[in-house]
């Protein structure tokens, strides 16, 4: 993941992984997106610079329903309003540039819910950088037939 972002890691960006909210959390013990941008900064694989994390940046303002098994228009849809940046952040964050890091992108209803919240704010760049890509699953309806019981 290192060796594939690394024109996104030069020089020195904020990593942010994609928030859980602290529901989940607390259920599962860890955030998976969190352990790969960790990773991330610790991993030298000489680039110029060094990424920062700012692990919670982001915060869920609300638990949503599992996406999996929703269509693309309701994944977008139940994401609306739902990722926000901490307080805290705010002030460091504008004028920076930001990698948002995540380990599965499928419709990119959550990267497209943080980006949002991350301009917002007024970062002056924001890349993706995940570790799969989900591609292939959707019908022409728009649901995802994998998922489906059967």
């Amino acid at each position: 993941m290192g060796q594939a972002g690394a024109d996104l890691l030069e020089g020195e960006p904020v990593l942010i992984p994609v928030p859980l909210h602290a529901r989940k959390l607390r259920r599962r013990g860890y955030n998976q997106a969190a352990l790969l941008a960790r990773e991330l900064t610790r991993s030298e694989t000489g680039r110029k610079g060094r990424a920062v994390l700012a692990v919670d940046a982001l915060q869920r303002h609300r638990q949503t329903r599992p996406l999996a098994r929703l269509s693309r228009s309701e994944r977008h849809r139940e994401m609306q309003g739902v990722i926000g940046v901490r307080k805290r952040w705010v002030a460091s964050l504008a004028g920076q540039r930001v990698v948002l890091v995540d380990d599965v992108l499928t419709t990119g209803a959550t990267a497209e819910a943080c980006v949002q919240a991350l301009h917002a704010i007024g970062c002056r760049e924001v890349d993706i950088l995940v570790a799969a890509r989900a591609v292939g699953v959707e019908d022409s309806a728009g649901h995802y037939p994998f998922f489906q019981e059967g």
